[in-house]
């Protein structure tokens, strides 16, 4: 008796950015080209508007993949820190907690400006 199996069919990831085919997925769903793109805006112009701690934890939550885009790369999905809740994230504001009492930019909102200068 013989079984005849399918060829499982390889996963395809495709850049958050771009939209292109990934020939090796990343944890922040980037292709190398639209990573150096990412860095480069968050170096020139966000840093000189936002502390740099708030700076440095807005491009760790988009290294670790933590925001998606909802709508082209202006309103995005942000993951909460314990990835329980997601907010939606603009670069003028956001639903979570902090962002909700607006008394000062939450790393969402800055990781969302980030994104939205790379596009």
């Amino acid at each position: 008796m013989t079984t005849t199996t399918q060829a499982s069919k390889p996963v395809v990831a495709h850049c958050l950015r771009c939209g292109r085919a990934l020939r090796n997925a990343t944890a922040d769903g980037y292709g190398p080209k639209c990573r150096v793109m990412v860095r480069k805006a968050a170096r020139a112009e966000v840093v000189a508007q936002y502390k740099p701690h708030q700076v440095a934890k807005a491009e760790e939550l988009i290294e670790q993949g933590g925001l998606v885009p909802l709508r082209g790369c202006r309103v995005f999905y942000a993951v909460s820190s314990d990835g329980a809740t997601a907010y939606k994230a603009h670069r003028a504001a956001c639903t979570c907690p902090a962002g909700i009492k607006a008394l000062y930019p939450c790393k969402h909102r800055i990781a969302a400006h980030i994104l939205s200068l790379a596009a």
